[in-house]
């Protein structure tokens, strides 16, 4: 399976997704290939990185990648 999320600037709600998604699909055993990007890249908002990092999904190597 394949998930690709889409926002405007892949810098945090898009990002939160992939970050939930991957660890669902990991937790549910399903084999799934799990992405995020932008119409836009940016960067990857620290606030979603520490807010992330207080439920254990770690977003600190993510980075902010274009459609």
């Amino acid at each position: 399976m394949r998930l690709l999320v889409l926002c405007t600037h892949n810098s945090a709600r898009s990002q939160m997704a992939e970050g939930w998604l991957r660890r669902h699909a990991i937790e549910a055993g399903l084999d799934a290939d799990v992405w995020s990007a932008g119409t836009e890249a940016t960067h990857v908002k620290p606030e979603a990185i520490a807010v992330m990092a207080e439920v254990g999904i770690d977003l600190a190597g993510h980075a902010s990648k274009r459609l």
